[in-house]
Formats: structure tokens, sequence, C-alpha cells
């Protein structure tokens, strides 16, 4: 294992009545006017809203409304926040909604404190914010872990960038998982999809040497693929809701990352995907995984043949490391038919082979754990993927 440090800053409240908590205890001192940022009609049909204005009109608070955050959040609606922030004179930020509400707010939260533009200074002068107005998420959709980082995937309409921004952290976050039971299956099931890519992009990272952060990522990843076998024939069970939200949250709260080098090549395929298309996080990347790991595996077999054993519980008898990682694979891909999601770009709309070679051209490419791509092998696993 690698060397480390690790803190983190967000208070987690868990369970049934987690938000009145939160808002009682956590907004002491944090000012009188609380921007309430969500997304579309969803909080406001499922009641969710209006129990949560209820707990702030109780501790006194002005609210400052900031709805019409979409999915795949742009760095326009990030200005239009900031400048309503900056208008109201907002002391605190109160994202309700899922990766997309919680990601714009983190943005939003540095933006609003400079003059500077947060794009410039990240992607042109390599300065990151380091001040912010104080936010908490309330999670109403689980999947992407954004309210346990500091990192939010916005995208660019102007360069056609859909990449990761550094913002703020969540002070605190509210996991109720009776917020998430509205949520239609698809929603739930690409969610949770995302968790499960979050911790296969860490778990295949270095080093290759068994450590606890990747025992602790396959235990996260078998809890995933049990309690989405269990929705999947009753979509209304609690239990596995629970442990589907706080999975969400173990895979992108550091934890699983402790003492590893990562590299999510994926999800940087996924994300230029997004920009072009506008489609939908979950399904983009259960498309790609397999297709993906097919080109890459043979530099980490090792590691496959370990997730193909862990994770998926295949037998080793009289098979090579090499086939027990492709059965491995194979397995993934299976699953990803099992509940439901796509498994080629065509079931999502997508056969355009010259936007796929932008894609290509304009992906982030990282440093490659078992394998550095060029564009030429990203536009072959798109094109495999059609």
């Amino acid at each position: 294992m690698n060397d480390f440090i690790y803190s983190y800053p967000t208070k987690v409240y868990f369970g049934k009545g987690a938000a009145e908590k939160a808002l009682s205890h956590e907004l002491t001192g944090t000012g009188k006017t609380v921007m309430l940022a969500y997304g579309g009609g969803s909080v406001k049909k499922s009641g969710v809203y209006d129990e949560i204005c209820g707990y702030l009109k109780k501790q006194g608070k002005e609210i400052v409304d900031f709805s019409g955050i979409m999915p795949n959040p742009t760095y326009r609606k990030v200005q239009e926040g900031a400048a309503l922030a900056k208008e109201k004179k907002v002391d605190f930020i109160l994202a309700v909604g899922g990766g997309s509400v919680i990601d714009c707010c983190k943005i939003i939260a540095a933006q609003a404190v400079t003059e500077e533009d947060i794009w410039k200074m990240e992607f042109t002068d390599h300065i990151y914010p380091t001040e912010y107005l104080p936010m908490g998420a309330v999670v109403t959709a689980s999947g992407t872990g954004a309210e346990m980082n500091n990192g939010a995937v916005i995208t660019n309409e102007e360069t056609r960038q859909k990449t990761g921004v550094l913002g703020a952290s969540a002070r605190f976050a509210v996991l109720d998982p009776a917020y998430t039971m509205s949520l239609p299956e698809k929603q739930v099931v690409s969610g949770a999809f995302d968790t499960l890519s979050h911790c296969m992009e860490t778990y295949f990272g270095r080093p290759e040497e068994l450590n606890l952060s990747d025992e602790i990522a396959e235990a996260v990843m078998r809890n995933v693929i049990r309690n989405l076998r269990v929705l999947k024939k009753n979509m209304e069970d609690m239990g596995a809701r629970s442990e589907l939200m706080w999975a969400s949250a173990m895979g992108e709260n550091g934890i699983l990352k402790i003492g590893k080098v990562t590299d999510f090549q994926a999800h940087q395929i996924e994300h230029q995907l997004g920009a072009y298309t506008d489609c939908n996080h979950g399904q983009g990347l259960a498309v790609i995984h397999p297709v993906f790991y097919r080109h890459i595996y043979k530099g980490g077999v090792k590691q496959f043949a370990r997730f193909a054993e862990q994770v998926w519980g295949i037998r080793t008898e009289g098979k090579t490391e090499e086939e027990l990682a492709e059965a491995g694979i194979r397995a993934l891909a299976d699953f990803i038919r099992e509940i439901g999601l796509p498994s080629t770009l065509g079931e999502m709309g997508i056969s355009d082979k010259e936007m796929l070679r932008k894609v290509a051209d304009t992906c982030n490419i990282t440093a490659g754990c078992c394998k550095k791509l060029s564009r030429e092998e990203i536009y072959e696993i798109l094109e495999e993927c059609l």
C-alpha cells in the first residue's frame, strides 16, 4: 500500500428523520439566508421540498429558491446560481437532490465568493479555489457519492467539455433512504451502477498486490450487486435502498482510494460522450465498462482474476488467471443485462461514428493503471460499443 494522509470534512446524518436532526444542529451560526437548490419538480411532488422548507423556517432562515439544475449540470447554470447567491447575499447553500444538484452547488459555492472565472482558474491558470460559501447536501438520489467529496462534474457547453472541477465539500450530508423512494427504477439502477463503476475504477488501480482498500472495495461491490438484485424483485425494499445509499457514499468518500493510485479512464470516456449526447451517466458506463476492460485486462490479470473470484464468486478450479479474468468481465456484462441496463450505444440511440471520433479526439486520457490508451484505442472501444 502507498503512503497516505486521510481526512474528511463531511458529517453524515443517516436514516429516518436525518434531515430534521441535521438542519436543527448544523445551521446555527451560518447566517440568515439559505439558497435552497434543487432540480425539477420531483422534490416538490415527493414532499421533500416542503419538509425541508419547514425545517429551515423553524430555524428562522430566509429561503432563496434556485431550481432547474439539470442532469449533467452546465457551467452556465453554475454562473446563474453564483450570480443569484451574490445578489441575495446568500450565507449558506443547501443542495437537495442527486449528484447533479450537489455537483453544481459545489462550484456555485466557489464562484460565489470570487470575481475570477472558476473554469479559467482551474483549466488555464491551474489555480484551485480555497474559499467557498458553506454548503450542505440532502441526498434524494444516490449513486454518485457526490455528497462526500469536493469533486464535481460540469459540462461547459462553449468548450464542449464535460469534466471534473474541484469545488466545496459539503459540511454535512443527509442520507435518508426514504427520500429515494419516489425515484423511477431506471434512475435507481443506473445510479447504483455508477457506484459499482466508482469501486471498479478504484479497485483496478495500483498497487496490484492485495491490500485492505481493495478488500473493502470487494465487499462494497458485492453489496451493490446483491442489493440491486433485491430491488429488481421489489423496488420498495427499504433495506436495499439503505444499503445502496451508503454504498454510494463509500464509493466516493476516499476510503477505497486510501493507499491507491486510481485510474478513471472509463469515466473520462463516458464524460466526453455525455458532453456530445447528454446521455444518462450510469447507462453510458454500463455500455463502456465491459468493452473497456476487454482492452486493458492483460495489464492487470491478477487483479481481474481476483475480481472474478472475490466479487462474482467464480470458481478457480481448472482455470488459468487469464481465463478467470475473462470470466469476470463476462459476469459483469451478464449482470448489466440482468439488471436491465443497455449493453450497446445503439440501445441508447447513439450511432454516429463521426461524433464518436470527436469524443475520442477530445476525451481526457489518464495515465492508465493497467494500460494507457491512445486516442485510436478509445475510438475502437467506442466503435465496439455500438
